[in-house]
């Protein structure tokens, strides 16, 4: 006899996930999760899945870097796997212009802590070998910002988000990949957010020796599935030196499960963690649609369509003061400052996933991540104009739809 069970089975309704990321993952990603026949993780074709997404992810991420693979987990698992280069005392900088380049610089602080620091507390460590450079909130790190502070601190490590979704705004990698080559230090670079949006091969930065990202956004992959992170040589070696302090997470040994060993591919790795069947195959499916797509044309389609959802908000008086692709972070018209929170709660009752700035000052933040198509993009003008009228806010929504149907007539008259 079967018991009865106090909660009714769980059922979400589909939203549009018009946020930061997760982005809206594909059909047949979600396709090949639920499909995969069978849970045993050491069958011979989820082995060759392995294999096969370790190299299209070098492809993906446009690197030799033998050290290139998947993570279990979510991007802050990936993270985690690159920091864990960092140790007690090392000399890191870190730049921070947002909510979740402050998370890394967090972590960095843990991870460089003496034993008496974080004693003295363990949750936010005031490691005295990091320095953190605050860039403020709406302004990206510079190459000149870099620069300045690495001829200054001369650290060990330097560390930086790619794309800082805490306020919408692309950081110059170039500029900090040429500064870490200038002064020697081994660059760190969080990519959560750019991999798979935005057009970049990692082996063009040779200053920066560790990147790390995640599955759930530009590679579209949001069953949690594999952080894509990939290492220099140097980097394993730096480790081999100096060793880490985790076991679930290092590097060395998580490579070693994707059959890296020794810096080299083998034919099959050793234990590290149990893989799972289904998220191979969902891994390996978002990875084959990013090569077929190619990362040209997504970076193509993703600046396509935000600038036309960016002259739809403007229409609607809203300012706009981010400059990435797959993200639009706004501030809404004077009339409805102070009530952002209360728009983007409304819209998510409406199942429109829209998000608020995490940090100060509070904006809005609209995504656009594997919605590159015109219909959804007006589709997501319309919900968040009617949002914006439904808190009693103004809009001319011929001006919104003309904006609209001039950037995409536009193209049309071009092609």
């Amino acid at each position: 006899m079967n018991a009865i069970v106090p909660f009714p089975q769980l059922d979400i309704p589909h939203t549009i996930a018009a946020g930061p990321g997760p982005g809206n993952t594909d059909a047949r990603v979600l396709a090949r999760f639920a499909g995969a026949g069978l849970a045993d993780h050491m069958h011979p074709d989820v082995l060759r899945g392995m294999v096969e997404c370790k190299k299209m992810l070098r492809d993906v991420m446009g690197t030799q870097n033998t050290y290139t693979y998947g993570v279990a987990g979510t991007g802050w698992s990936g993270l985690d796997v690159m920091f864990a280069g960092v140790m007690p005392g090392d000399k890191v900088v870190m730049f921070v212009n947002g909510t979740f380049s402050g998370i890394d610089g967090l972590t960095v602080r843990m991870k460089a802590a003496t034993a008496e620091e974080l004693e003295a507390n363990s949750l936010d460590p005031q490691a005295a070998s990091v320095t953190i450079i605050n860039v403020p909130h709406g302004q990206s790190v510079t190459g000149e910002i870099v620069e300045a502070a690495l001829a200054e601190h001369k650290p060990k490590w330097a560390a930086m988000a790619h794309w800082e979704t805490g306020s919408g705004r692309i950081n110059d990698i170039r500029g900090f990949s040429d500064a870490c080559v200038k002064h020697g230090a081994m660059g760190l670079v969080d990519a959560v957010s750019s991999l798979g949006v935005e057009d970049f091969a990692i082996d063009d930065y040779p200053g920066v020796h560790g990147w790390a990202s995640c599955p759930q956004k530009g590679i579209c992959c949001l069953p949690l599935t594999y952080a894509p992170v990939s290492f220099t040589d140097q980097f394993i070696e730096t480790l081999k030196a100096t060793g880490t302090r985790t076991f679930v997470h290092h590097p060395i040994l998580e490579a070693r499960h994707w059959g890296i060993i020794d810096g080299q591919d083998v034919e099959k790795g050793t234990y590290h963690r149990t893989h799972s069947a289904y998220a191979v195959a969902a891994f390996h499916e978002a990875l084959r649609i990013t090569l077929q797509e190619s990362i040209a044309q997504r970076a193509k389609d993703y600046a396509f369509h935000e600038a036309a959802l960016r002259a739809a908000v403007t229409a609607m008086g809203c300012d706009v003061t981010s400059n990435m692709t797959s993200l639009i972070v706004l501030n809404l018209p004077p009339a409805l400052a102070g009530r952002e929170m209360e728009l983007v709660q409304h819209c998510r009752a409406q199942n429109f996933g829209i998000w608020p700035t995490l940090s100060e000052p509070v904006q809005v933040r609209i995504g656009i991540l594997n919605l590159l198509n015109q219909s959804t993009i007006s589709d997501i003008a319309t919900r968040f104009a009617t949002a914006i009228t439904d808190l009693g806010g103004q809009v001319d929504m011929d001006a919104v739809e003309g904006a609209l149907n001039e950037h995409y007539l536009a193209a049309m008259a071009a092609q």
